[in-house]
């Protein structure tokens, strides 16, 4: 069975593991979901601070 393939430099699909930009493609699933999340907490402050971030940017302009 193939699968779908993603070129992380051009990002196109195929199902060839070679890309027409010489690249090589990889496996473009997801993350399996948990319930009990290991780096939900780390994931939560990155957005966070991401968040606090560009509140700063737009209060600068």
């Amino acid at each position: 069975m193939k699968h779908i393939l993603r070129c992380p430099k051009c990002h196109s699909y195929g199902l060839k593991p070679e890309c027409e930009c010489g690249d090589k493609r990889l496996h473009c699933k997801p993350p399996k979901l948990s319930v009990d999340d290991k780096y939900g907490k780390y994931r939560r402050m990155a957005k966070e601070s991401a968040n606090i971030n560009k509140e700063s940017v737009d209060e600068d302009q």
